[in-house]
This record gives structure tokens, sequence and C-alpha cells, in this order.
């Protein structure tokens, strides 16, 4: 064998092995990790739209006087909340750290139901074309998220399958030994019922000790009055 073939010999083997290795999916683990990670990034940037939109949300009801604050203070803490989650690259393959993520953005989902729930009692929010711009894309996000996370949840459902079966497991367990499952977002206690809200709380006659003069949603009571009842 000439010097020039035995040359050729190693990069004839690489031409031929290489299509081989790639039809055993050796490249799959990861492509399917980078599809899922993808997936993950949209389901962040759709949860931060909806923070984002929140501040103006609130400010618009503040501006609305109306009298219930108790809910109005578990979005701005819920969301306090929802934001503060460090997550890390790893989130995804933490456990824990993931349903700490997921509790926190399904605590701020429901106290978002809840506070809308309220201010259907509001005449005055519901001709705000503010409000109804900002409800518009809060409902909006809430369901981009609900699409993102099925999509998420498909592809690592994808990922993860492929870290399990005949042949990708080998790479799984050799060449792709550093990979490790993904978590999927599963429903929530919180999610598995609907939000409610005790109206009747709201009203200032049914509060020991007091009544309260009626006046309208998005006015400022008398010197001196207690809190007004929502208009129902």
């Amino acid at each position: 064998m000439s010097r020039f073939s035995s040359r050729l010999a190693p990069i004839a083997a690489v031409v031929v092995l290489a299509p081989a290795a790639a039809g055993c999916g050796i490249n799959a683990i990861p492509t399917k990790e980078e599809t899922a990670k993808a997936r993950w990034a949209d389901v962040q940037s759709q949860y931060q739209r909806r923070a984002d939109l929140i501040p103006n949300l609130v400010a618009t009801v503040q501006g609305a006087a109306i009298q219930e604050r108790t809910t109005l203070t578990q979005v701005i803490e819920a969301r306090a909340r929802a934001t503060g989650v460090t997550v890390t690259p790893e989130t995804i393959q933490d456990p824990a750290a993931f349903q700490r993520y997921q509790a926190a953005q399904g605590e701020l989902s429901q106290a978002l139901s809840r506070l809308l729930m309220v201010v259907e009692n509001y005449p005055t929010l519901q001709s705000n074309q503010n409000f109804l711009a900002l409800q518009t894309q809060i409902e909006g996000s809430e369901n981009r998220i609900g699409v993102s996370r099925r999509d998420y949840n498909e592809a690592v459902r994808d990922y993860n399958t492929t870290l399990r079966t005949f042949p990708t497991v080998l790479w799984a367990k050799t060449i792709h030994g550093g990979s490790r499952p993904m978590q999927q977002f599963t429903a929530t206690a919180q999610a598995q019922t609907a939000p409610t809200v005790n109206f009747d709380a709201l009203d200032p006659t049914t509060r020991p000790g007091g009544s309260a003069p009626p006046v309208a949603p998005g006015s400022a009571p008398a010197a001196g009055a207690s809190s007004p009842a929502p208009v129902q």
C-alpha cells in the first residue's frame, strides 16, 4: 500500500462510519436537549411578559379606587415572589428548584384570577379602556403561557424518552453521560380549584359596627366614611 493510500484510509473510515453513527442516534440526545431548552426559554419569556404587564394593571386598578385592597396586595406580593425565584440553566433538571418556580408562577396566576373576578363588579373599571386593554393582554399572556408550557412538556417528553430507549440509551450512558432528565410542568394543587372571592366581605354594611353611604366606584369616599361597597 502506498503512503498516499495509507493516509486516505483513516479519512475513508470516518466518512463511512459517520453516517452509521448518526443513524444510531448519537446526535439525537444533544439535538433534543437543545430543543427542550429552547421551549423552556419560550416559557420564561411568556412569564416575563405577564410580569411586565402587571405593574400597569395594578396602577390602573388603584386609580379606580376600588374598595377591595387585599386581592390587589396579593397580586403585588405574588408577582414579587414569582420574579424573585432564581432561574438557572440547571433549574429544569432540578426537581426542587423547578417545583419552586412552578409554585410561584401558579400563585401569581391564582392571584390574578381573583383580581379579575373582583373588578368585574366595578362598572367604572369595565368601561376603562386602559384596563380593558390590559385585561386582554393579561388573558392573552395566560393563553400563551399555556401553549408554551404544552410545547415545553412535549419537547421534554421526547428528550427524556430518548435517554431511556435503544439505541440512544447507549449514548446516554457513554458519550452523553452528563445528560439528565428534565422536569415537566404539572397541574398544581391551586389549579385544581377555581379561585373564589367572598364579595360579602367586601361590603362594609356586613362588617360589625358600621355601614357606609353609597359611593360610586372610582370616586373617593366622604371624609370619615368607611370604604364603600362594590356595585353589584
